[in-house]
């Protein structure tokens, strides 16, 4: 069996293909628009079971489509997952063309396409709470819709087209809203590995707003785990949320969590600074049904997520440290 993940070089794409080189027998496509990064940021680079089994292209879903449906006409993946998409809530505001070419107008296009070929068993599109707004204990929901930012707002018009062609043309998506990931190999600008290495740096973190925002935090092992499901399991036209046990936790403790693993003091490691624009103040999200229909339940603690998340970056500092740490707006 063929599987093809969009945006293979994220880090939740990344993770993805790790967890198939490891539980599966699959054969694996990846498709991003930079080459793939070092090997302290990708985990499957270091899987033996790699070779023969999973194929990296180096095409933009903005300007090489053509290319990459030629690749999937191809190879006739049962399985497509869609991750590309821009992130950062603060940086979409300045650059909000880019956040719709690539999360709305890009995501359709491949979603279109696809919907065109008779191979396809499932397209998993990856989405975000963020397309809700501000959120406590949420449920699955494919109509409330209540973006605060273009980020959210270009997302939340990327699922809306999937919603229509499944209804009309029977296109058979999933839909995944996840709490917010975390885990080793992750972006350097996210809250916990950049908490680390400024403080490796001996440079204060900026709480934004106080840290006062609430997070779910949900390990990328349990995401993965949970995708899988909804792909083998899930029904066509399906939500699924996934979110961590005992709902969320502020960014204040959050950090505070981690200092204390790095044996330091929040208060001389932090400061507080205004909000950021369109920031809400809360993703929790409901996982019954998730529960209920794929049997899946989070396995990773937090205190677990964030030691291993400590190891990563000790362990690969000679690397870390020469990579840039603070979010890039990519052309």
């Amino acid at each position: 069996m063929t599987i093809a993940i969009i945006a293979s070089n994220s880090f939740s794409g990344s993770a993805l293909v790790d967890y198939l080189l490891s539980k599966t027998d699959d054969k694996i496509l990846g498709f991003n628009r930079s080459p793939e990064y070092p090997a302290v940021m990708l985990p499957y680079l270091h899987r033996r079971e790699r070779p023969g089994r999973f194929s990296f292209y180096h095409l933009d879903l903005n300007t090489k489509l053509p290319e990459i449906m030629e690749v999937l006409d191809r190879e006739k993946p049962r399985y497509v997952i869609n991750f590309a998409a821009q992130g950062e809530v603060a940086q979409s505001w300045n650059y909000p063309v880019k956040w719709f070419q690539t999360n709305a107008v890009g995501v359709v296009g491949i979603m279109d396409a696809l919907s065109r070929r008779d191979y396809l068993e499932r397209f998993v599109q990856i989405s975000t709470p963020e397309v809700y707004g501000s959120c406590n204990h949420q449920k699955e929901d494919p109509t409330l819709f209540n973006p605060s930012s273009p980020y959210a707002a270009s997302k939340g018009s990327a699922d809306l087209f999937c919603t229509c062609l499944h209804k009309v043309k029977q296109f058979p998506s999933i839909t995944i809203r996840s709490t917010n990931v975390y885990g080793a190999h992750q972006q350097l600008y996210r809250i916990i590995p950049r908490t680390v290495i400024y403080r490796k740096l001996e440079k204060i973190i900026e709480l934004h707003g106080g840290g006062q925002a609430v997070k779910s935090y949900l390990h990328i092992r349990d995401v993965c785990h949970g995708i899988y499901l909804a792909m083998t399991k899930g029904i066509a036209g399906g939500l699924y949320h996934f979110g961590p046990e005992g709902g969320g936790i502020s960014i204040r403790n959050l950090v505070g969590l981690v200092c204390s693993a790095l044996g330091q003091s929040f208060d001389s490691a932090t400061r507080s600074i205004g909000e950021r624009t369109g920031q809400d103040q809360a993703y929790i999200l409901d996982w019954t049904k998730a529960k209920r229909e794929l049997g899946w339940s989070p396995t990773v603690s937090l205190k677990e997520g964030i030691g291993e998340m400590i190891s990563w970056i000790h362990e690969g500092w000679g690397d870390i440290s020469k990579l840039p740490h603070d979010y890039i707006v990519r052309d």
